[in-house]
């Protein structure tokens, strides 16, 4: 296989192909023996050899191919293993959370409560980095980079303000 692996970094596509041929049975094998479910161990292989794929640069030709690929394969397995844990947990991960809309009457009560007395009271008391802060990130709903273009603060900057200002304007808040 290691001679595969070679050719394949040579830019032998036929090389390639047996290499993947080779490869998926002992994959398989080793996923199968931690689950017993043929789904999660095909979707383990196709992570392996997805990953392999992605790292096949990384081959030293001059090591043996086998440990190689095992610990390609190990570490897909522990990423797999998390996420069983995370959803075991009922955490989801943040790229597969639906998006949501709001309807008008959900944007008149935030509407409401952003520019409110209280809140306006509060901002004033705010110095003018942390102000322009929360402004920026919350009202204008801009990201970092583009708060940190249009008010000439760094991002650390800028988290820095965020952080203070909710803090200071919890307090604030709260008192009322």
């Amino acid at each position: 296989m290691a001679a595969l692996m070679r050719a394949t970094q040579q830019g032998d596509p036929a090389a390639y192909a047996r290499l993947l041929k080779a490869v998926a049975p002992i994959v398989r094998r080793m996923a199968a023996r931690r689950w017993t479910g043929s789904e999660e161990a095909d979707d383990v292989v196709q992570d392996v050899l997805l990953s392999l794929h992605q790292v096949r640069h990384t081959y030293d030709p001059d090591r043996p191919f086998i440990p190689w690929l095992m610990a390609i394969a190990r570490n897909r397995l522990a990423d797999v293993q998390r996420r069983q844990a995370r959803r075991a947990k009922g955490e989801v991960a943040v790229e597969i959370l639906p998006e949501t809309f709001s309807g008008q009457e959900t944007k008149d009560v935030v509407d409401r409560l952003a520019y409110s007395d209280a809140l306006e009271q509060a901002m004033a008391e705010l110095p003018a980095g942390q102000r322009r802060a929360v402004e920026l990130l919350r009202f204008k709903e801009m990201s970092l980079k583009e708060a940190s273009a249009a008010s000439g603060m760094s991002i650390s900057a800028l988290k820095v303000s965020m952080h203070r200002a909710m803090k200071t304007l919890r307090t604030i808040l709260t008192k009322q």
